[in-house]
C-alpha cells in the first residue's frame, strides 16, 4: 500500500452527485485519496470523475450508448456491473486502489457486490446501501470481509441523517485502509467449518494439532455467512485444504431453514481441486428464528434454543436421507482428493445419549443414506463412534497426514 491509501468511490453520478462528492470530500479530509467511478447511465457526470461511465462501459466491451439502448434499467445496470467489476479488478491489480466504497439503492448495491467480489480478502470493501442486511441479498453474493451500513435517509438528496451515515462510512473505509493487516499466507491455510465448541468440539483438538504441523487454521461459523465465506475463499484458492466438518447449512437448504449459504455451498473446493475432508456435523437439524413462530411442519419435534436468535429442530429420517443425497450430489464432481468421515453414533453434542436430540435409530438411517449415496470419487471412512469421540479427530488427522505425504497438500511451515 502507498503511504497515502486510495479508495475507489463507486456510484451513479447522474442521480447521486451530491452524495458522491460529499463522500469524496469526507474521505479526502481524512488524508486518504478518493477517486470516483461513475456507473450511471442517464447522463455523464456533472463534476470531474477519475473513471467515467464510458470507461466502465468499455470494460464490458461495449459503449455507454449501447448500454442505454439495451432495453431496460435491469439490462443496463447488469452490463454496468460487468464493466465496473472488471475495471475494479484491473485497478487493484495495477496497484492504483487500496479499497473501495460504493453507495446506492437496490441497483447500486447489486453492482457494488460484484465489485467487492473481485477483490481479495484484506482489501477494504464497504457498501452504503438502502437495502443493507436485507433478505433480498443472497448469501453467495457477499464477500467474506465485506462491510455494510444501512443508508438511512439516503434515497434522494443530502440531509442530516444521510450525512451521518456517509461520514461514518468514510471514516470506516479510510480507517480500514490504514489499519488492515492483509493475509501474508506465510503458512498454508486450512479452512474449517464448525459451530460453537460446545456443540462440535473437534476444533479444540484439530486446530492446535494443525498449527503444530505448520499450518494456519481459519475456522468458519457454519451459520450461513460462514459457509458463504468458505466458498468465496475456496473460489479464490485461499486454502490448501478444506475440513468441512459441519454441513448444517446443507440441511437448512434442503428443508427450509434460515441458515443457508447459497447454491454453491460445498462446490468450490472440489471445482478448484482443493483437498477436502468432510463430515456431517450437525446436519441432522434445521435452524429457525427463536423469536418467530415455529413453522407448522417443525412443531412437536426435538428442539434446542441456542439463544434469542437461533433455535434448532431435529429432522426426520426421510428428511435426513434427502440431506445425505444433497451432500453427496454436491461433492460428486469434486476434482481434488475428497474424504468423508462418517461417525455412525452421532454428529454433535446434543444427540449424545441423555441429550434432547438423542435418536440412534434415525441416526442409523442417516448414516446408511450416506453409505448408499457416497460418490465413487470420495473415500468413505465409517466410524463405530460418535463425532465427539477422540477417534474422529484422529481419523481426520490421519487422512490429512497421508495427503501431505502423498503431495496432495503442501508441507506445513512449523514456527522456528
Amino acid at each position: 500500500m502507498a503511504s497515502k491509501p486510495v479508495i475507489l468511490v463507486i456510484g451513479t453520478a447522474d442521480t447521486k452527485s451530491e452524495e458522491m462528492q460529499y463522500l469524496e470530500n469526507r474521505i479526502n479530509a481524512l488524508n486518504v485519496d478518493a477517486v470516483i467511478m461513475d456507473v450511471g447511465v442517464l447522463e455523464p457526470a456533472s463534476f470531474p470523475v477519475a473513471y467515467t461511465n464510458e470507461d466502465v462501459a468499455n470494460h464490458a466491451d461495449t459503449t455507454i450508448q449501447a448500454i442505454i439502448d439495451s432495453g431496460d434499467e435491469n439490462s443496463a445496470m447488469t452490463l454496468m456491473a460487468q464493466g465496473a467489476s472488471a475495471l475494479t479488478a484491473k485497478l487493484y491489480a495495477e496497484g492504483k486502489i487500496d479499497g473501495m466504497i460504493a453507495l446506492g439503492g437496490s441497483m447500486g448495491t447489486d453492482l457494488a457486490l460484484d465489485c467487492a467480489a473481485v477483490l481479495p480478502i484484506g482489501v477494504p470493501k464497504f457498501v452504503v446501501s438502502t437495502i443493507a442486511f436485507s433478505p433480498t441479498i443472497a448469501a453467495e453474493r457477499l464477500s467474506p470481509d465485506i462491510m455494510m451500513i444501512l443508508w438511512a435517509g439516503g434515497l434522494y438528496g443530502l440531509n442530516a441523517a444521510c450525512k451521518a451515515v456517509l461520514s461514518q462510512a468514510a471514516g470506516a473505509v479510510a480507517g480500514a485502509a490504514r489499519a488492515v493487516e492483509k493475509p501474508t499466507n506465510e503458512r498454508p491455510v486450512v479452512g474449517m467449518s464448525s459451530l460453537g465448541s460446545s456443540c462440535l468440539p473437534y476444533m479444540k483438538t484439530l486446530s492446535p494439532a494443525l498449527e503444530k504441523r505448520g499450518y494456519e487454521v481459519a475456522v468458519f461459523h457454519a451459520t450461513g455467512m460462514g459457509g458463504m465465506a468458505i466458498e468465496r475463499l475456496a473460489e479464490q484458492n485461499y486454502f490448501c485444504c478444506v475440513m468441512d466438518l459441519a454441513l448444517c447449512e446443507l440441511s437448512n437448504a434442503a428443508h427450509g431453514g434460515v441458515l443457508t449459504a447459497g447454491e454453491n455451498r460445498l462446490t468450490n473446493a472440489g471445482k478448484n481441486s482443493i483437498p477436502q475432508i468432510l463430515a456431517p456435523g450437525a446436519s441432522d437439524m434445521v435452524d429457525i428464528a427463536t423469536w418467530g413462530d415455529i413453522p407448522d411442519k417443525f412443531k412437536g419435534r426435538d428442539y434446542h434454543a441456542h439463544n434469542r436468535l437461533i433455535a434448532s429442530v431435529a429432522t426426520t429420517a426421510e428428511e435426513r436421507i434427502e440431506t445425505a443425497e444433497l451432500i453427496c450430489s454436491r461433492i460428486s464432481d469434486a476434482n481434488g482428493p475428497t474424504a468423508f468421515v462418517l461417525p455412525r453414533h452421532g454428529i454433535h453434542a446434543w444427540d449424545k445419549e441423555g441429550e434432547p436430540m438423542h435418536d440412534p435409530n434415525t441416526m442409523s438411517k442417516y448414516a446408511d443414506a450416506f453409505v448408499a449415496n457416497m460418490p465413487k470419487n470420495t473415500e468413505l471412512h465409517e466410524l463405530d463412534a460418535h463425532l465427539c469421540d477422540e477417534i474422529f479427530c484422529e481419523t481426520v488427522l490421519n487422512i490429512f497426514d497421508q495427503w501431505v505425504e502423498q503431495g496432495h497438500i503442501p508441507a506445513g511451515k512449523p514456527s522456528t
